[in-house]
C-alpha cells in the first residue's frame, strides 16, 4: 500500500428533500465538505446521518470513495464527477481499491478503523450523477468504494495520513469480494469470505446464500443494473 495515502476530503450530510424530474425524494447523498477536524464516534463521523434504515449501523458507519475512481469516470466516460459526488464521507487521494482488503486496521486522523466491506451502488447514486446505467456501470468496472467500522474513536480532517495498521487478508481486497459476488462467482472464494476476519456479518450471509443458489441471488443481476435498493 502507498505510505503516502491520504484523506483528500471529508464530507458531512443530513437528510434532505430533493426534487427533480422524477419527483422529491429523501436522502443524505448531497453531502458538504467539512472544514477543520471532524469527531469520530463509533457510529461515525459527528454531524453526519444517514437517511435510509438498511444504511449505517456500526459495520458500515464511514463510507469511503477514491480520487482515483473519479478520475477514472470522468476519463472513460467524460463525465465531470468531483469529490462526494456518490455520497461517501471520506474521499482518500494516492490509493486504489485493489490496495485495500477487507480487515485492515487503518489509523485514520487520531482513530483507529477497520475495512469491513464493499459499498453496494444504489439508486440514489445514480439518480443523483444523472446516469440510470450506474448502477450497472459501478458492477461492471468494479469501483465501489467500501466502509469502515470505528475500532477507536478520533477525529479526522482533510490531509490526515491514511495509514494501514494491520492487515489479516492478503486476498480479501474489495474488487476481489466484488468480482466473486458480482461478475464471476466462485464457490471457494464464497466459502474463503465467509471466514474472513474483519469482514462485515452481512457480506458473510451473502455468500453463505450465494453458495445455496448462486443464480437466484440478487447479486448475480447487478451487473446487468437491476439495482436491490
Amino acid at each position: 500500500m502507498a505510505s503516502d495515502a491520504i484523506v483528500h476530503a471529508v464530507f458531512l450530510g443530513q437528510p434532505k428533500s430533493i426534487s427533480d424530474e422524477h419527483g422529491t425524494w429523501t436522502s443524505s447523498i448531497f453531502r458538504e465538505r467539512a472544514i477543520g477536524s471532524v469527531s469520530i464516534s463509533i457510529r461515525g463521523l459527528e454531524g453526519d446521518r444517514v437517511t435510509q434504515p438498511y444504511h449505517g449501523g456500526p459495520g458500515a458507519a464511514i463510507c469511503v470513495h477514491l480520487l482515483d475512481h473519479y478520475a477514472f469516470w470522468n476519463t472513460k466516460f467524460g463525465m465531470e464527477l468531483e469529490p462526494g459526488y456518490v455520497g461517501e464521507n471520506l474521499t482518500l487521494g494516492n490509493i486504489t481499491e485493489d490496495q485495500i482488503c477487507v480487515g485492515d486496521q487503518i489509523r485514520l486522523g487520531t482513530a483507529l478503523v477497520q475495512v469491513s466491506g464493499p459499498r453496494v451502488p444504489c439508486a440514489n447514486q445514480a439518480r443523483r450523477i444523472g446516469r440510470p446505467d450506474w448502477v450497472k456501470l459501478t458492477i461492471q468496472e468494479n469501483r465501489t468504494g467500501f466502509y469502515l467500522r470505528v475500532l477507536e474513536p478520533g477525529a479526522v480532517k482533510q490531509g490526515d495520513l491514511w495509514s494501514r495498521q494491520e492487515r489479516r487478508n492478503e486476498a480479501g481486497s474489495i474488487p476481489a469480494i466484488n468480482r466473486c459476488m458480482y461478475l464471476e462467482f466462485n464457490p471457494h472464494y464464497a466459502r474463503t469470505m465467509m471466514e474472513m476476519p474483519g469482514l462485515e456479518t452481512w457480506w458473510k450471509e451473502q455468500a453463505r446464500q450465494k453458495l445455496e443458489n448462486w443464480k437466484e441471488h440478487w447479486t448475480s443481476s447487478m451487473k446487468d443494473g437491476v439495482d436491490s435498493d
